[in-house]
């Protein structure tokens, strides 16, 4: 952990006197170096940035003389910026009583000051970016001891050592060295290229500058972000170049919403007649402390040198977080949080380094095996009496036995995993697959929880108006030409009355006819939103034209949910046009080219705990005002009157997959709006219990409204999600959906992709606030039996705190779980309970920068490239296109790699107790003498080029064609109990290879005749052929590369004999002798295990077996 230094900010200024009273001219743009920190994960895979603080430097004396200001360009340091995960709660010198950026005390509500240059001591966290592991004096130490940390390389380095000893020497020095340097070369190379990597992408993000606008004895930080230009701190919104006086954000790498939010800067300096006024005026920013909570924020602004004093309430429409992209004109913002403080970084947890299972059940085997090895070298001393130096002697046997741990273990199994990335890439069922972490190939054969995000992976997030229905009659896509037909003879009725009877006619209380009852819907729905229409230029008509014209091909329409846009698209098509939208007015166009214009008085955004927006507006032609609503059904049930079929169509349409909005409207007489405006504006001047002070002032409009209609609309799909979704449960993998959506459009999609079957009942756990509400709605869910969990992200919060044993272990049961509401913390803390308490391999699914905390916390994480770019499949192990590639990527290629690295490395145990068990018969025939059987280049020959090939060539091996894995996923469930590598199979590996060791060696001491080397012959020929033939037995689909490998073996040993007389009688090896006892020897080790593997196949084939067939 690098603890981040907070030191003053330099500043060498001109005298500041008389700063207020010089001219606009002496405020001049300078350039800052500031990197995105939304950027930070796909930077490097989402390691932790943490804090530090800027530094300015000067440009000179010269510009500070011109005109009062100094042109200056700050240059941040690179620095590591990492989040603490446990606070010291003592202050410490030198900081400010509100920051925590030293790592000491409590975060406390803050005050910017703007204008006040006697108040210059604010200190901001470091604003960069370090994702390297190591420096450049920490890269080989650190390299070196991550590696000698485990047990299989540690036993290995102290054996190479002991060689230099020369009681304990019982070879070359090359055979123990060569093996060890070779692993740790390949091991250091790789590091080194991904900090290079690393150090390249971090050099990019922090080298991205942007425009700061400020003059001589200015302590603040205002920032220019122009349009598609990342927002590098969290910031108070201040002004925009757009003329209607507000600007959208892109927050698809914070809260994994490609939706646009729409941020309004404060009011009084948007109407500052130009940017560089920002400067002379006195005011300050009163902020909350710094925290997790990225939907909320809380605090005023304050301009002092007004009479009376401007205040006014700043909340979420008023911030722009660090990591969010500017989607409209150029903004102007002031800095309020950097570094750790930053919202993005607060929700980001830092990444754990992953060890696959299947290494620590092999690193579990060898320390099984180095227990075998002392027990061995102790009874060889014990039946030597411990006569002598017997101490010395039984570090003499663990030399002679180390062959019962193989050192080539390590190298066959990384080299595997490079040859199962290079399978996966080359894959065209899934390009564009991409494998960013080549460790762990073996953990997608083993998932049990699949954890995945909604927006962008299951789906694409573009959404299609489906019906409306107005409780007496529905229409549907098929049906909306009469829709369109109701709108057009409105219209056109109204345009042929005289204008004295349009007032009367509209408030006659009569049965309305049916165009009238579809004419206020639409209008309602044209009317209550947040959508902004936008007027680009198509090259042909020029923009500014196209807006006074409001020309159909050059508008788009912006806006801060994709439900919105489909909602007024589908009054634009029958016939109610949105044309024009700023802070104040809203255009309607009919059927008849009418501009309806309508006074903006009030709007009431969606929020989680509403679940419902609203909107007042005046009637230019009538002055009428009007409160239109929409929200979900569960609260809009409760605020309009009366009606008998609300609650049965509202579920007849969630059963369709639809997303479905109750609108009402409700009219506002003159006074009673002034009286609640008043009571609004005093309420939103609040700094304590704002939400609950203004929410209680709108639920005073909220009563008695009228029911308008019903809209249905779906989002679309990512392809083929269902039948990906249908095959990971039959293969036993459990899916889980975690997003930031509301919690009715989290459970649309749960039904529309199949995520809950259309026979399973879904239990929407109710929001918990405290301990008692959480154990009555515990009860209540433990008595539902085989339904999907649907749960917010506050009420999860909750029953973790106080009952998270009960939750989880309920939660797990179920057969799907929705997390709806949740924060990127909060995802990857559900990875982690989920490891902790079931025990089972997660896989985490994401494509924004909300999901990289989830794909770093699980074992395996995926990232999908997608609309919300690729911050998620950079900090992701393996990344794809598209969530359907994830089926082949588990069934087949996560199969095979788990089934070839278990036989990989039993065969190569298998290997090395073979020639060990040869050596513990040797020595105790030779009355327990440390002799070594096979010396120099035999021992180095045997796990290289006599067998190294056909063993390596079993990542090659495959039980059942990619098809047949893909149509049947209950194969990959028997994987789940991980009976491929297990110690009853390691167990039966220890017999055969103890029973083939034997053989060979007693059956060369029968057979040898009168020198010892032809021992030494008839046992290492024996055992060459007994491995080629035990890889044969152990191949279940040959490849051609097999073949090649097998032959090209045998003719390497028969090719190198001619070189080593020194070990073997060449004279010997061309007798017909020499033949016969070979063979017989390899008869013997060898035929009873076809035998035997025959019968198996014969009375107990495996699941596989009849696919094959």
């Amino acid at each position: 952990m690098v603890r981040p230094c907070v030191r003053r900010r330099a500043r060498a200024l001109s005298r500041a006197c008389g700063a207020e009273a010089r001219p606009l001219a002496a405020a001049t743009a300078r350039r800052m170096r500031l990197p995105p920190p939304g950027a930070r994960a796909a930077a490097a895979g989402g390691r932790g940035a943490g804090p530090g603080r800027a530094r300015r430097r000067t440009a000179g004396g010269a510009a500070a003389k011109a005109g009062g200001a100094a042109d200056m360009t700050d240059n941040i340091p690179l620095q590591p910026v990492r989040q603490k995960k446990r606070m010291d709660s003592r202050p410490r010198a030198g900081c400010c009583e509100w920051l925590r950026c030293c790592g000491g005390g409590e975060a406390r509500p803050r005050t910017v000051w703007l204008g006040h240059p006697e108040k210059r001591d604010q200190r901001y966290p470091r604003n960069v970016i370090n994702n390297q592991k190591y420096n450049f004096f920490t890269f080989l130490p650190g390299v070196l001891f991550n590696q000698f940390k485990y047990f299989f390389n540690l036993y290995f380095l102290l054996l190479a050592c002991s060689q230099f000893v020369p009681e304990m020497r019982l070879g070359a020095l090359y055979t123990y060295w060569v093996p060890l340097g070779f692993v740790l070369a390949v091991t250091v190379i790789r590091e080194a290229v991904e900090e290079i990597r690393c150090y390249v992408r971090d050099k990019e993000v922090n080298s991205q500058v942007y425009s700061r606008l400020t003059a001589r004895g200015q302590p603040s930080v205002f920032l220019f972000i122009t349009q598609n230009q990342r927002v590098p701190a969290d910031m108070i919104f201040l002004r925009t170049s757009e003329k209607n006086g507000s600007c959208f954000l892109r927050t698809d790498q914070l809260d994994g919403e490609t939706d646009w939010k729409l941020r309004l800067p404060v009011a009084c300096t948007q109407r500052l007649p130009t940017a560089a006024d920002l400067l002379q005026i006195r005011s300050y920013v009163y902020a909350e402390e710094p925290n997790i909570d990225i939907h909320n924020f809380v605090g005023t602004f304050t301009r002092e040198d007004s009479d009376p004093p401007i205040s006014e309430s700043l909340s979420i429409e008023n911030t722009l977080w660090a990591g969010t992209v500017v989607a409209s004109g150029t903004v102007v913002g002031v800095v309020l949080y950097t570094g750790r403080e930053l919202r993005s970084v607060m929700n980001t947890s830092n990444p754990r380094s992953k060890i696959g299972l299947f290494d620590l059940e092999v690193n579990c085997l060898t320390k099984i095996l180095f227990g075998a090895l002392v027990v061995v070298s102790l009874v060889m001393v014990a039946l030597q009496h411990f006569a002598g130096r017997w101490y010395l002697q039984i570090i003499r046997f663990l030399l002679l036995f180390s062959n019962i741990i193989p050192i080539s273990l390590r190298v066959n199994l990384d080299m595997g995993k490079i040859v199962y990335s290079w399978v996966i890439r080359r894959d065209s069922k899934i390009p564009g697959t991409v494998v960013r972490s080549s460790t762990i190939p073996e953990q997608l054969g083993r998932i049990s929880y699949l954890l995945t995000d909604k927006t962008g992976t299951l789906t694409q997030n573009e959404m299609v108006f489906k019906r409306l229905h107005l409780g007496t009659v529905a229409y549907g896509l098929d049906s909306m030409d009469e829709v369109q037909s109701h709108i057009f003879s409105i219209y056109t009725q109204q345009s042929q009355d005289p204008p004295a009877q349009k007032g009367p006619t509209l408030t006659t209380k009569v049965r309305r006819t049916m165009s009238s009852r579809v004419h206020e819907a639409v209008k309602a729905i044209a009317l209550c939103h947040n959508v902004t229409p936008v007027y680009e230029s198509n090259g042909v008509t020029d923009q500014a034209e196209a807006e006074k014209q409001y020309e159909d091909s050059c508008r788009v329409y912006q806006a801060s949910s994709p439900d919105e846009v489909a909602l007024v698209q589908w009054t634009e098509s029958v016939g109610l046009t949105l044309v024009g939208r700023d802070q104040s007015s809203m255009q309607l166009r009919t059927p008849g080219d009418q501009i309806l214009n309508f006074t903006i008085l009030q709007i009431f955004p969606f929020t989680y705990e509403s679940k419902r927006m609203g909107i007042i507006v005046r009637d230019e032609s009538t002055g009428e005002i009007t409160f239109y609503m929409k929200g979900a059904d569960v609260v809009m049930a409760g605020i309009v009157q009366y009606n008998d079929w609300l609650e049965e169509e509202c579920g007849n349409m969630a059963r369709e997959g639809l997303r479905v909005l109750v609108v009402a409207k409700k009219s506002l007489a003159e006074e009673q709006y002034q009286d609640f405006e008043a009571r609004y504006v005093q309420a939103k001047l609040s700094v304590h219990d704002r939400s609950l002070k203004v929410a209680t002032v709108i639920e005073s409009l909220e009563m008695e409204m009228e029911l308008l209609c019903l809209t249905g609309v779906e989002d679309q799909l990512q392809a083929d999600v269902r039948p990906t979704l249908e095959t990971l449960r039959n293969a036993g993998i459990k899916v889980w959906m975690l997003t930031g959506d509301k919690l009715e459009t989290a459970t649309c999609t749960a039904k529309n992709a199949h995520l809950v079957t259309r026979n399973q009942d879904i239990h929407v756990f109710r929001l918990v606030t405290n301990r008692g509400e959480a154990h009555l709605e515990l009860n209540a869910f433990r008595r539902k039996h085989d339904c999907a969990l649907v749960i917010s992200g506050d009420s999860l919060e909750v029953c973790l705190k106080y009952y998270e044993y009960e939750f989880m272990e309920l939660a797990c049961q179920c057969p799907a779980v929705v997390c709806c509401r949740c924060a990127p913390t909060q995802k990857a803390q559900i990875v982690r309970l989920l490891q902790e308490r079931t025990g089972k391999l997660t896989c985490a699914v994401g494509d924004g920068g909300n999901d990289v905390s989830m794909i770093q916390e699980s074992d395996c994480g995926v990232g999908v490239e997608g609309k919300e770019g690729k911050q998620a499949s950079l900090a992701a192990d393996f990344s794809i296109t598209q969530f359907k590639h994830l089926g082949r990527l588990l069934m087949v290629h996560g199969r095979n790699s788990y089934k070839r690295s278990a036989a990989l490395s039993q065969f190569v145990i298998h290997r090395s107790l073979c020639i060990s068990t040869m050596q513990a018969v040797f020595s105790s025939v030779f009355y327990f003498a440390s002799v070594p059987l096979y010396q120099g280049f035999l021992i180095i020959g045997y796990s290289t080029i006599y067998t190294m090939f056909p063993v390596f060539s079993l990542v090659l091996d495959k039980d059942v064609k990619s098809e047949v894995a893909m149509l049947y996923p209950e194969l990959y469930k028997d994987l789940l109990k991980g009976r491929p590598l297990s110690y009853k199979t390691f167990l039966i590996w220890v017999l055969i290879s103890i029973y083939q060791g034997s053989t060979i060696m007693y059956g060369a001491l029968l057979l040898f005749e009168s020198e010892f080397v032809h021992i030494v012959a008839i046992s290492f020929t024996s055992l060459i052929l007994t491995e080629l033939l035990m890889v044969a037995l152990t191949i279940q689909t040959w490849h051609w590369l097999m073949t090649v490998a097998e032959l090209l073996s045998l003719a390497c040993y028969i090719a190198s004999l001619v070189f080593l007389h020194e070990f073997i009688d060449v004279y010997f090896i061309a007798t017909l002798s020499f033949l016969w006892k070979v063979s017989v020897i390899t008869l013997v080790s060898c035929l009873p295990l076809y035998v035997l593997k025959y019968l198996r196949r014969r009375f107990s084939p495996p699941s596989y077996s009849k696919l094959t067939s």
